[in-house]
C-alpha cells in the first residue's frame, strides 16, 4: 500500500516549490492529496505523512523523508505550538481538507449552519449572528447584524449579497487562504446571509491579482450550487485598483463603472448593488458565520476581548521568523504576536515597529507591544487592526522613508474624487521628501544664511514643515470621503510622533548648542 503525502496547493506553497515536491513523492510512488495549508508559512513546502510534518522541502529531501532520516520532521502538526495554541474556528479545516473536494467539507462539518439557519428561519438567522457580536473583518468592525437587518428590512428588491474579497493590504493573506483552502465555507456564508435578508444572487469580487482563489472559487460555485439553491453565486474579477476594497467603490466597479468612491448616505444596506439593498461584507466576516450558526452565536461570543467577539485570523508578515496565519480570540497583546507566536525577527536585530492593518495602519514600537488586540484598544492607541495584517520591521528601518511610502501609496491608488484623497496626497510626499532632505520651505534662503546661522535656521524650516504636515494630516483625515484618504494619516503620524529622530528632530539640548 503507497505511502499518502498531504501537501498544500495555495498560492504560497505554490511559489515555495510544492508542486516540485509533489511531483517527486508521485515518482517516488506515493499517492499525494493536494490540501489546504497550515497557515504555518515558514515552514513551506509542507508535507504531512500519518499526521507527522516535514518541511520547508526541497524535491531532493524526499528520499530522506520515505526512509525515515530527514532532519526536517516537526513532529505531528497539530501539536506544534504554532497551531495548538490557537482557537481555530474560521480556519478549523485548515491543512485538512482537500479544497474542491465536497465530500471533504461535509465530512468536516460542512453545510451543517445553512441548514440550522433554514431551519430556524431568517428572523432567527439574523439573531443568533446578532448574538455572536460578530463585526466586520475587513476593517471597519461594524456589527454584522446591523448591516443584516437593515438590508432583509427593506422593502425594494431584488436584494444582493456581495463578498468584498479585493484583499490588498500588504502582509495580508486570509482571505486568500479562505478562497484557496476553503471555499465552500465562503459560499456557504453568503448563502446564510442571502437567507437571512431575503436574497437570491451574490457576486464574490476577487482582485486580478489571485488568479488560484479566482480559479477555486469559480469551481466551488459551481460544485456548490445543488447546496445552495435557490442562491446563485457568480465570480467577478476587479482590476486591481486598490480603492475597490472600499465598499462603494467595489460596487460602481461591479456594475461596470469606474472604481470611485460613492458619497454616502445612501447606505449601500438600502441603495447598492445596481441600485438595491446589498449586503456588502468581507470574506473573513461571511467565513465566519458557517461556525456560528453550527455552534451558535453564545459560543462564538464567549471568546474575545470586550466588544470585540469571536476570533481574529490574524497574519504574522515582514522581518519575522515565523510568519503565515494565526487564528486566536481578540485580546492577545500585540508583543505576543510578535516575539512570542512570531518569533521576534528573522535578522536577528531588535524590533522597531510593526505596522498594524495594512498600509493605512499605524506603526507601534515596542512600547505599544502590550496593547491587547481588539478594535477598541488599538482605536485608543491611535491605530486600527483593520484586516489584522502585521508588518515587522526591525531597527534598520527608515521611518521617514516609510511614512512618504504611505502618502506615495495614496497618491497612486487615489481614485480621484475627492480633493483631500487626490492633491493631499501629493503635496505630502512633496513635504516628506522636504523635511527628508533637512529642508525648510524656503530652501534656498536657508543655504544662503551664513553657516553660523544655518543650523537653527534649518530646524525652524523643519519645524514649520512639520507642522504643515501634521495640518495635511488632519485635513485628510477629517476630509476626505473614504478611508483609503481618512486612513492614510495613521501610518504618516504615527511615523512622525513616535520616531521623530527620523525626521530630523533637533532636541532642546541641541537646540540650546546653538
Amino acid at each position: 500500500m503507497s505511502t499518502t503525502v498531504r501537501i498544500s496547493d495555495d498560492a504560497l506553497a505554490l511559489a515555495c516549490g510544492a508542486d516540485a515536491v509533489a511531483a517527486a513523492f508521485a515518482a517516488a510512488g506515493c499517492t499525494v492529496e493536494r490540501v489546504s495549508s497550515w497557515g504555518m508559512h515558514w515552514l513551506e513546502p509542507l508535507a504531512e505523512i500519518d499526521g507527522a510534518g516535514f518541511g520547508p522541502l526541497q524535491p531532493a529531501d524526499v528520499p530522506a523523508v520515505l526512509t525515515g532520516t530527514s532532519d526536517k520532521g516537526i513532529g505531528p502538526i497539530a501539536d506544534h505550538p504554532f497551531i495548538a495554541s490557537q482557537q481555530r474556528f474560521t480556519f478549523a479545516r485548515a491543512g485538512k481538507t482537500r479544497p474542491l473536494s465536497l465530500e471533504d467539507y461535509a465530512a468536516h462539518g460542512g453545510w451543517a449552519g445553512l441548514a440550522r439557519s433554514r431551519e430556524m428561519g431568517p428572523e432567527a438567522t439574523i439573531a443568533e449572528v446578532m448574538a455572536s457580536g460578530l463585526r466586520g473583518r475587513g476593517g471597519a468592525g461594524f456589527p454584522a447584524a446591523i448591516k443584516w437587518t437593515t438590508v432583509a428590512k427593506a422593502p425594494a428588491t431584488p436584494k444582493y449579497i456581495v463578498c468584498n474579497a479585493d484583499e490588498g493590504d500588504s502582509g495580508t493573506f486570509a482571505d486568500r487562504m479562505v478562497m484557496e483552502g476553503d471555499p465552500f465555507m465562503l459560499i456557504e456564508g453568503m448563502a446564510i446571509a442571502a437567507h437571512a435578508v431575503g436574497a437570491a444572487k451574490g457576486y464574490v469580487y476577487i482582485r486580478s491579482e489571485y488568479p488560484h482563489a479566482i480559479a477555486k472559487m469559480q469551481a466551488a460555485a459551481q460544485a456548490a450550487r445543488p447546496h445552495i439553491a435557490p442562491f446563485e453565486v457568480e465570480v467577478r474579477v476587479g482590476a486591481g485598483a486598490y480603492v475597490c476594497g472600499e465598499e462603494t467603490s467595489l460596487l460602481n466597479s461591479l456594475e461596470g463603472k469606474r472604481g470611485e468612491v460613492r458619497a454616502k448616505p445612501p447606505l449601500p444596506a438600502l441603495e447598492g448593488l445596481f441600485g438595491q439593498p446589498t449586503v456588502v461584507n468581507n470574506v473573513l466576516t461571511l467565513a465566519a458565520v458557517p461556525w456560528i450558526l453550527a455552534n451558535g452565536g453564545t459560543a462564538y461570543a464567549d471568546v474575545g476581548f470586550g466588544r470585540s467577539k469571536g476570533t481574529m485570523p490574524i497574519q504574522i508578515a515582514g522581518n519575522v521568523k515565523y510568519g503565515g496565519l494565526y487564528e486566536v480570540g481578540f485580546g492577545i497583546t500585540l508583543g505576543e504576536l510578535v516575539e512570542v507566536v512570531g518569533g521576534g525577527t528573522a535578522s536577528g536585530r531588535p524590533v522597531r515597529a510593526v505596522q498594524v492593518g495594512g498600509p493605512l495602519g499605524a506603526y507601534h514600537p515596542p512600547a505599544d507591544f502590550h496593547l491587547p488586540f481588539d478594535y477598541e484598544s488599538f482605536a485608543a492607541a491611535d491605530g486600527l487592526i483593520g484586516h489584522a495584517g502585521l508588518t515587522v520591521f526591525d531597527d534598520s528601518v527608515d521611518m521617514s522613508a516609510q511614512a512618504r511610502f504611505a502618502m506615495q501609496f495614496c497618491a497612486a491608488e487615489s481614485c480621484g474624487k475627492c480633493t483631500p484623497c487626490r492633491l493631499g496626497s501629493t503635496r505630502g510626499v512633496e513635504v516628506i521628501d522636504r523635511i527628508r532632505a533637512r529642508q525648510g520651505r524656503s530652501a534656498d534662503a536657508v543655504e544662503s544664511l551664513p553657516q553660523i546661522h544655518n543650523a537653527k535656521k534649518r530646524a525652524r524650516g523643519l519645524a514649520d514643515e512639520i507642522a504643515l504636515l501634521e495640518d495635511l494630516c488632519e485635513t485628510m483625515k477629517f476630509g476626505s470621503l473614504c478611508a483609503l484618504g481618512g486612513f492614510t494619516p495613521y501610518p504618516v503620524l504615527s511615523a512622525l510622533r513616535r520616531f521623530p529622530e527620523d525626521f530630523g528632530a533637533v532636541s532642546a539640548d541641541a537646540e540650546a548648542a546653538e
